[in-house]
């Protein structure tokens, strides 16, 4: 078994590396690690991770690396409310916007596999009052509405629900838009109605779905931090604030300083869609569970139904090839994302709300993944990953992270 070591680099940043147990005789000097180890490869992702963070472009960040089920990586850096003193940790909570739709999948993959759900099921047998226009709801099934296949406009209704209004009012309100394709004829992303799944596993289980999730998936990966609902953030008190900074000008990375902005609490009123909060400690069970880890809390059945590509998504093969021109072939699956990424195939999700960023990745061929949280929606963030991907694949590594391109901003900015 290997040990947790536990250390300090930089003033501002835990480290958690997993090693061999210390013998009792000092250690013989060795050669220095090749980039062919993995000792070299972590070393390399922490220098990029400490460079990116000294640019100013985050609060406080998390990262964790998980290989053959072990966490071989653990690093938090930053703090949790700026100007403040409180450091994060790995125990920190932190909003997991919609990486909250792995879990609504696994759960339903789960009552699929236990013959309570089926994605052929009517999504208007948990979600009466939902319509679509020209009756295409007959049409609608759970498996559609885990997948994004809806027909509705990206994001539909996003906007009422910022503003206020009951998700409950909302889905009859679908009847006056205009679909984009027929159900199940393409892929567009959605929130509220993804929330259906999240009334389904409710239906299946018979209880709230908050209840099921820590009953099915939080509590038996030992996931003591992870809640559903914003009560759920701030227990406990040791949760990251979120943070906004204001463009200054068009330079692309000019701005002003990051500073705490509230809560947005209504992307809550659809847990299933995002209402999730963990600590970076508790994703790495998350992550070890999605790897096939803990086949006791989900099986490998549930992950091979959710991880199974549903929908070809171009629209996120253009977003994520901005970031690097090594993402290709987007798909969905059931609360999951498939991409090809220089040839490997990826599972992952990224998650974003106001002060807020998530990513979860892992490489189902390597048995190796990265968990990512901050509480800022900086644009780095989303390049952590293609940095990971490229030591860990041994590929020619790229400057994702724009750390040697373009000079450091000011700190606090």
């Amino acid at each position: 078994m290997l040990a947790i070591r536990v250390g300090v680099a930089l003033a501002s940043a835990a480290l958690f590396f997993a090693g061999p147990a210390c013998a009792a005789e000092p250690a013989t000097p060795s050669a220095p690690a090749s980039p062919g180890e993995e000792s070299f490869r972590l070393g390399e992702l922490e220098k990029s991770l400490d460079a990116a963070f000294e640019t100013g472009d985050f609060v406080g960040l998390g990262v964790a690396v998980v290989k053959r089920g072990e966490t071989r990586f653990l690093k938090t850096w930053g703090v949790l409310e700026a100007g403040g003193a409180e450091k994060v940790t790995p125990d920190t909570v932190f909003r997991l916007a919609s990486l909250s739709k792995g879990f609504a999948g696994t759960l339903a993959g789960m009552a699929m596999i236990e013959g309570l759900l089926s994605p052929s099921d009517p999504a208007t047998k948990f979600a009466p009052t939902l319509k679509l226009a020209g009756g295409a709801e007959t049409a609608l099934e759970l498996g559609h509405i885990l997948s994004h296949q809806t027909g509705l406009p990206p994001n539909a209704y996003d906007n009422l629900l910022e503003a206020g209004t009951p998700v409950a009012d909302i889905y009859p309100k679908y009847k006056g838009v205009k679909l984009i394709c027929p159900v199940g004829g393409c892929y567009s992303y959605q929130n509220i109605a993804f929330d259906v799944a999240g009334l389904a596993v409710s239906s299946a289980y018979g209880a709230p779905y908050a209840e099921v999730a820590a009953a099915r998936i939080f509590r038996p990966l030992g996931m003591t931090r992870t809640s559903i609902g914003e009560a759920g953030l701030y227990a406990g008190g040791d949760f990251a604030r979120p943070h906004k900074r204001d463009r200054l000008s068009k330079r692309e990375d000019d701005y002003g300083p990051w500073r705490v902005i509230p809560v947005k609490a209504p992307y809550y009123a659809i847990p299933a869609a995002g209402g999730v909060n963990a600590s970076l400690l508790d994703m790495t069970r998350w992550l070890k569970a999605q790897m096939g880890g803990a086949p006791d809390v989900v099986p490998p059945a549930v992950l091979d139904l959710v991880h199974t590509p549903r929908v070809v998504s171009p629209a996120e093969t253009a977003r994520m090839r901005q970031v690097s021109p090594r993402f290709r072939a987007a798909q969905y699956a059931f609360g999951w994302r498939i991409y090809n990424y220089g040839g490997a195939p990826v599972i992952a999700h990224a998650g974003t709300v106001d002060g807020y960023a998530a990513q979860i990745a892992f490489l189902p061929d390597a048995n190796a993944g990265i968990v990512i949280l901050a509480n800022a929606r900086s644009r780095r963030l989303w390049r952590i990953l293609p940095t990971y991907l490229d030591l860990e694949l041994g590929l020619p590594r790229g400057d994702w992270l724009e750390i040697e391109t373009e000079p450091a901003v000011a700190a606090g900015k």
